[in-house]
């Protein structure tokens, strides 16, 4: 049972993550049947993780009040309604509305599938299951991207999201017919009023410090994401052709070293993975923002190493902040901390934005200076969690004494 649960969860995050990261490459079918430019497909594609932000914000306070399979279901059958508008969409104005309707519902499905994860799991045994969470990420690359495009190549940029509803409807039954409830929960929440619940965990001392550490992780992790298609083509001389080789090689390495980093965690110490991911994170951004003309192999080697950075931070901080909130509202947690990553996605962007520059030919500036920028913010983030890891270690050895609530 446990083997399905998250076998399901990591498949609803799979369509949930393809359905974000599939807008941008459908850009160059989209702005000319819409008649758009690039300024307002930016905000189709922004206006997705803006909502998401407010979305956990807002169900942050309700998050603990309900059997947690039910509210799944709720929101996943929103994030379905909101992409089958999106593949249904005629006009700009219209698309617009359904992505800022996928997002206020799918933004809140990730707390909700790791609320569940830390519910069902022991705390031994978090590492590895963040781990194969994880998969869901590698997995869209791999296989929703390439198939997504090919759809849209032949039968039109709607088909994707139409793709994407009736995959996802298997999902949800299976979710109705073959999850039991997820409730214990319940017996311990003594605080009924949402928004007093929400202010009591976005204030509790505990938290802070962790959702500081959230915030510090996601803007430095994805103030690279919008330029590596362009600084791969014309900074490193990679034909265009080739990126999709690229992904698919960085997608299948994900998904092998996601279970393992899980098990490093677990078996090594959540703080020490996250150490040694934050070391390579560090070299490799150094030697990525100063490449210049390279070899394929260079470059796909590269980029598979700093996977390895990359996961050897998300998963041993997840592991370690799911240890901090109580039962009664780990739901609220989740959410506040997945409202940051959303917000913190797109202002990482924005900084982004403003330090980089381009050549007419194409070629990127500044990378250098965005490097020493992620380093920054990156050692801001290794002192942030080594302060969660001297509070969660108590935590941990207590939470392995007894068997969980």
């Amino acid at each position: 049972y446990q083997r399905f649960v998250i076998g399901i969860l990591a498949f609803l995050q799979f369509t949930v993550i393809l359905d974000f990261m599939i807008m941008a490459p459908l850009g160059a079918a989209i702005m000319p049947m819409l008649k758009i430019g690039p300024s307002q497909f930016g905000v189709a594609v922004s206006v997705y993780a803006f909502s998401a932000g407010a979305a956990g914000l807002l169900a942050a306070g309700f998050s603990d009040r309900f059997d947690r399979k039910r509210l799944l279901l709720f929101f996943y059958v929103g994030f379905l309604i909101g992409t089958l508008c999106c593949g249904l969409a005629p006009t700009y104005e219209f698309l617009l509305a359904a992505r800022l309707v996928t997002g206020l519902f799918g933004g809140v499905i990730g707390s909700i599938c790791f609320a569940i994860t830390v519910d069902l799991f022991s705390t031994e045994m978090r590492g590895r299951v963040m781990g194969l969470m994880q998969t869901a990420f590698a997995a869209s690359q791999i296989l929703g991207l390439p198939i997504g495009l090919y759809l849209s190549n032949h039968w039109g940029w709607h088909t994707p999201f139409l793709a994407i509803v009736a995959i996802g409807l298997v999902a949800g039954l299976a979710i109705v017919f073959k999850m039991r409830p997820v409730r214990d929960h319940l017996m311990l929440q003594r605080d009924t009023n949402p928004l007093r619940h929400l202010f009591s965990t976005l204030l509790n001392p505990r938290y802070l410090l962790a959702f500081a550490a959230t915030g510090l992780i996601s803007v430095g992790g994805y103030m690279l994401m919008p330029f590596g298609s362009a600084y791969t083509v014309n900074n490193l001389g990679i034909p265009i052709g080739d990126l999709p080789l690229i992904y698919l090689v960085s997608g299948l390495a994900s998904i092998a070293i996601g279970p393992l980093v899980g098990r490093a965690s677990d078996r090594f110490g959540a703080f020490r993975v996250f150490l040694f991911g934050t070391l390579v994170s560090f070299a490799m951004i150094l030697i990525y923002t100063r490449l210049g003309p390279s070899s394929l192999a260079v470059v796909m080697l590269v980029n598979v190493v700093m996977f390895v950075g990359v996961f050897s931070r998300m998963i041993p901080a997840q592991a370690m902040m799911s240890v901090l909130p109580s039962p009664a509202s780990r739901g609220a947690f989740m959410a506040v901390g997945s409202s940051l990553q959303q917000v913190a996605g797109g202002l990482a962007a924005v900084v982004a934005g403003h330090i980089v520059d381009a050549e007419p030919s194409g070629k990127l500036l500044h990378m250098v200076e965005l490097g020493w920028v992620m380093v920054l913010l990156g050692l801001l983030a290794l002192i942030s969690v080594y302060f969660v890891q001297r509070m969660v270690a108590p935590l941990m050895s207590q939470a392995q004494a007894r068997p969980e609530a």
